[in-house]
């Protein structure tokens, strides 16, 4: 399987991007989209990334519509959405798909490299978390309804774990 770092992703202005300008952070993936009822976490994503982006950690937003059709945006109006409703100051990137034929390549890997309950590899819905370390190796997936202020502790191990 392809290194999680070297994945290509698509930033919702339209660069490419890989993990590895990310080499050294702790990242939190999450599939994201602006009509879920799990969309006010866009605050508690925001807040993290503040809280701890001085520390090595950053938050990557992937907008997916694959899920009751909750991201029918295009790049530019979730971009403004994310900005003016929310104050989103963290990556985020082009629309993907997180399942099925078309799932994002790193979705596939995270799936597989952070299987959910019982096992289970398909994504159930949107604000979905993927923790990643700072060697670039999935660590832990969160369901949706995991609030990111939840997180902390978690996030707080895995920038102690691999500093200096």
């Amino acid at each position: 399987m392809t290194d999680l770092l070297d994945i290509p992703l698509r930033a919702i202005d339209g660069e490419t991007r890989t993990l590895r300008d990310y080499a050294g952070k702790v990242i939190l993936v999450v599939n994201v989209a602006s009509r879920c009822g799990f969309t006010p976490q866009y605050s508690g994503l925001e807040a993290i990334y503040r809280r701890y982006g001085a520390q090595g950690f950053v938050v990557l937003g992937f907008p997916c519509d694959q899920f009751g059709h909750q991201e029918p945006g295009d790049d530019a109006e979730i971009k403004t959405f994310c900005t003016v409703n929310y104050g989103v100051s963290f990556p985020m990137f082009a629309k993907v798909e997180v399942n099925g034929d078309k799932a994002h390549p790193l979705f596939r890997a995270l799936k597989h490299d952070a299987p959910g309950m019982l096992g289970t590899k398909a994504i159930k819905w949107n604000f979905t978390k993927f923790l990643i370390g700072r060697d670039g190796k999935a660590l832990r997936r969160y369901p949706p309804t995991e609030k990111p202020q939840d997180l902390s502790s978690d996030i707080e191990k895995a920038l102690d774990k691999t500093l200096g």
